[in-house]
This record gives structure tokens, C-alpha cells and sequence, in this order.
């Protein structure tokens, strides 16, 4: 039935601001862009004249994937949402795992460019099928958690 991941997507409340973010903090690359105002996208998000902007990033150096991105953002220009609780605990909020190579290298190169985090180091991971790896969670200017993954040496 499923045969692989599309893209991942977040909403976002100024698509320039978190745009700017992915790719010059956390280094994404931008594939595209466009603006969705159309019955299409009406009938799919279900609201009446909805109006999109819309951004579709992929990890640099990454293997080619069928849609050619792998996060979409998307600003609701009408209409506008409301800024939700975005706690970990809550049902329905998600995030999105990122792999590093040196997580150690890239929390200090993010803390430098005042990236906030929810633990003043990474964890390491003392359980479980990932032990002998780090991780760490980290917020977008949104407050969207997403996270950065050292694997064990042996994976």
C-alpha cells in the first residue's frame, strides 16, 4: 500500500523568516517555490478560497527522492491559524529528526548563531536500539521542535 515518504511538512507563521532559517542555519536547500491559490488546494486543505505560500526544501547531498524535496513549509495566508501550544507532550504535534555526523560540531556552531534548545548539551543515548548515539531537541523561530541525531558509531 505505501510505497515510501513524500516529504514531511510544517506550517508556518512567516514563510521569508523560517525560509531564511532552513537554509542558512540548519543549511537546507532550497528547491522551490510557489504560491497555491486555487480549487485544488482548497478542496485539499478544505478551506473555502485558501491562499498558500509555499516552500519545498531538501537535504543537500542527499539521494534523489520521486518529489525532489524532503520538508515543505507552508505559510496560510488565508486563513490564518492560531498559534498552538507546541509542547512535545501534546497530542498531534510532531517533529522531525535530522542526522549529524559531529553533534557536538553542530550544537556549538547553532548555539553560535543563537539557536535555542530544550538541554544545554546533547544526550546521550543510554537505552535502547540507538544507545551509544546522542541527541538533542532544538526549536525553529517558530517554536517547532526538530532534532539532531548522532547514531551509534555502530550503525
Amino acid at each position: 500500500m505505501i510505497s515510501g515518504v513524500w516529504h514531511f511538512s510544517f506550517t508556518v507563521s512567516n514563510l521569508e523568516r523560517s525560509l531564511e532559517w532552513y537554509t542558512t542555519v540548519l543549511g537546507l536547500e532550497f528547491v522551490r517555490g510557489q504560491v497555491q491559490q486555487n480549487e485544488y488546494t482548497s478542496r485539499l486543505v478544505n478551506f473555502p478560497d485558501a491562499h498558500l505560500k509555499v516552500a519545498q526544501l531538501r537535504i543537500p547531498g542527499a539521494g534523489p527522492t520521486r518529489s525532489q524535496h524532503h520538508l515543505e513549509l507552508v505559510e496560510y495566508v488565508w486563513p490564518q491559524g492560531q498559534r498552538l501550544e507546541l509542547a512535545t507532550n501534546n497530542v498531534g504535534i510532531a517533529h522531525l529528526a535530522f542526522e549529524v555526523d559531529d553533534i557536538h560540531a553542530a550544537v556549538a556552531r547553532l548555539q553560535e548563531m543563537g539557536v535555542r534548545f530544550k538541554s544545554e548539551t546533547p544526550n546521550a543515548i543510554t537505552e535502547g536500539v540507538n544507545k551509544g548515539g546522542y541527541s538533542i531537541y532544538l526549536l525553529d523561530p517558530d517554536g517547532i521542535t526538530l532534532e539532531l541525531v548522532q547514531p551509534p558509531p555502530s550503525s
